[in-house]
Order: C-alpha cells, then structure tokens, then sequence
C-alpha cells in the first residue's frame, strides 16, 4: 500500500469542516499543527505595528494514494481555495515509506478495494 501526505494551510475557523470533509471521502486521521502563520502576494495589514490576520492551522493527512486526489479535490472545495484568495492551499506529496499506521493499513484495505 502506498501512501500520499496532503498538507492543507487552512483559516482556523474552516479546520473543523476541512478534517469533516477529508474523513467523508476516506482520510483515517490527521494531526493538526495550530497557529501557523502565512504570507500570500500581498503584504498583511497592520495598525500601529499589529497585524490583522486571521489564525492558521496546517492540517496533515495520511491517505492511501488511490484516495489521496479525490480528497484533495474535496477539502479544496470545502476550504473554498481556489474561489476565495487567501483562505488556504493544499498539496500532496509521495511518502516513501512509514510506520506506525498498520491499523490504518488494515481498514483501508476493503476501501481501496471498492475504489479500484
């Protein structure tokens, strides 16, 4: 079994409808990172030295790769990325090798199996 990382930069308050939406299309669990900090295209805005920017949290996922776009897709949808700038991004990277997620392996296995 392979597997994919996605790491979604979110606003704090969609956190909780990011990791709904990432378990409602086949993610077994996340760690989420909170009070993260980004810079997009354009610079913050501040009033006397204090930014006014909205928490981040970094949400990471561990899915089976054959999973792994479909649930791309749907937290970007969710988290509303590409129709609102700055409310967040996601990507995906290959994981060469883990351990620690035989649990997850098992579980996973009837689910890929329907997918393919």
């Amino acid at each position: 079994m392979h597997f994919k990382l996605i790491i979604a930069f979110v606003e704090d308050s969609k956190t909780d409808a990011i990791v709904e939406a990432a378990r409602a299309t086949g993610a077994t669990g996340c760690t989420v990172i909170n009070q993260a900090r980004g810079e997009g295209i354009k610079a913050r805005k501040t009033f006397l030295g204090l930014s006014l920017t909205s928490q981040r949290d970094v949400v990471l996922l561990l899915v089976e790769q054959h999973l792994s776009r479909h649930i791309l897709e749907h937290i970007g949808d969710v988290g509303e990325f590409d129709a609102k700038p700055g409310t967040g991004i996601a990507i995906q990277i290959d994981v060469e090798d883990a351990v620690g997620i035989m649990h997850q392996a098992e579980e996973l296995g009837d689910i890929v199996e329907e997918n393919l």
